[in-house]
């Protein structure tokens, strides 16, 4: 960063001692927020494939710049070089380690699109080494990891949002303005669903480590298991000691609309019904679900979850819908559509530009909408659309349907913590076991 930036931190040091002097507060919240007219330097974490959609969204912001681009792949490193040179005309530096990148000053933000066992540990280091985070969903990778990421950012005190970029959509905001203004009613259930028709993931063999691939590193905070040729780079997802399972792959996103407009929290029972019907092969979760989540206030949200086997009769392959005494409201990334208790249309608004809703990139304009919310946060402390507390509590709605169906029971919840309040058993799942010296601690 040039003059200014080290202009701004000589200031933001000045401070500290002219606070002694009694202008302590104004130091304090210049000193988080990084200037208006400055630029933000980031680096994309983990570049296969949803971080493509985190690359143009930060090239396409004025006020932000690549400067960093990582994976522990080669392969994925050159072909991300060639896409970037082809897509947005240079290539920033890269690195193979993400902990140098976290070392180096001139790094504001870092944008985490790695597996799933890598975003808590990840956002937390990085907070530790004074970065701001966008940390794809789901935010954590297990309930005790989800508090850990919300206590480290109250407490390094910088900006983290979740991608769960719907938030941004214009759309669903008007949206959740004219629920709360009442236009149907008083609102009771919000009913989100997911299709897609994955196919087998086989049953891997071992086989030697790929030399183009740092399997230590990618592994990092999970213990450690022999390489087999039907986890990376993407089948991950479907393995327990790295994934979470579809209903966090993409149920966090629609899930996250049910508790926004329903204005909701925690709930205080979660129950589950699924399997896995289609394939004998390793994926380690269910490939159907059914989950219903309870809330104090008589609401209440479910989840029909399809990974593998179409949904009949066919739907979109991702939505929700939210019930009122007076009618009802779809949402989606790219529209709301307003109905009366008949089911008649009263309303469609769509948005300018659409967003892809089923392929495993995701990219559209709600990335350029929720990227920039993130930048102007940094830069001009707006509010976020998805802070980390928020966006938090949606991914341990997550986390307690999938303790749900292996409890094989209704889990009572305290409303207050997340926690389980009548199976010690599902209780057991609160935290993971962590590979030796990879545990993230504060």
């Amino acid at each position: 960063m040039g003059t200014r930036r080290d202009f701004i931190r000589k200031t933001a040091i000045g401070g500290t001692g002219i606070s002694l002097g009694g202008m302590l507060m104004p130091s304090m919240i210049n000193a988080n927020i990084l200037g208006a007219n400055e630029q933000v330097n980031c680096a994309v974490i983990g570049v296969r494939s949803r971080a493509k959609a985190h690359i143009l969204a930060i090239h396409a912001n004025p006020n932000a710049r690549l400067i960093y681009n990582c994976d522990v792949d080669d392969l994925i490193i050159e072909a991300n070089n060639a896409w970037c040179q082809e897509k947005i005309g240079y290539v920033p530096k890269v690195e193979k380690d993400f902990r140098k990148i976290l070392e180096d000053k001139d790094v504001d933000a870092v944008f985490i699109a790695t597996p799933e066992h890598w975003h808590a540990p990840m956002a937390i280091m990085a907070l530790q080494a004074g970065k701001h985070v966008y940390v794809e969903k789901p935010c954590s990778h297990n309930p005790y990891e989800n508090d850990l990421l919300v206590a480290a950012q109250k407490k390094y005190n910088k900006k983290v949002q979740m991608g769960n970029q719907q938030r941004s959509a214009e759309t669903s905001k008007s949206a959740i303005k004219e629920i709360r203004e009442g236009i149907i009613g008083e609102v009771y259930k919000g009913e989100a669903y997911y299709s897609n028709n994955r196919g087998s993931i086989g049953k891997g063999n071992s086989i030697d480590v790929p030399k183009t691939l740092d399997w230590d590193l990618w592994q990092g905070p999970a213990p450690r298991e022999n390489y087999r040729d039907n986890i990376h780079p993407y089948n991950w997802h479907w393995f327990r000691n790295w994934g979470t399972g579809e209903v966090h792959n993409n149920g966090t996103h629609e899930i996250d609309i049910c508790r926004w407009a329903l204005g909701v929290d925690l709930p205080k029972t979660v129950t589950s019904f699924g399997g896995k019907y289609t394939y004998d092969d390793d994926w380690e979760f269910v490939d159907n679900q059914q989950l219903t989540f309870a809330f104090n206030d008589n609401k209440f949200i479910t989840w029909n979850g399809h990974s593998r086997g179409i949904m009949k009769p066919e739907r979109p392959g991702r939505g929700v819908t939210i019930y009122g005494s007076k009618g009802s409201m779809e949402l989606s990334r790219n529209f709301y559509k307003l109905y009366d208790l008949q089911g008649n249309p009263i309303k469609y608004e769509f948005e300018r530009s659409q967003s892809a809703t089923l392929d495993t990139q995701g990219i559209g304009a709600l990335d350029l909408s929720h990227v920039s919310n993130f930048i102007d946060a940094i830069r001009k402390d707006v509010v976020m659309n998805s802070p980390i507390a928020d966006a938090s509590i949606s991914t341990m709605l997550c986390h307690l349907g999938n303790m749900a169906q292996d409890a094989g029971q209704t889990l009572e919840i305290d409303t207050k913590t997340g926690k389980v309040l009548n199976s010690n058993a599902a209780m057991a799942n609160w935290k993971r076991e962590y590979e030796k010296g990879w545990e993230p601690k504060l």
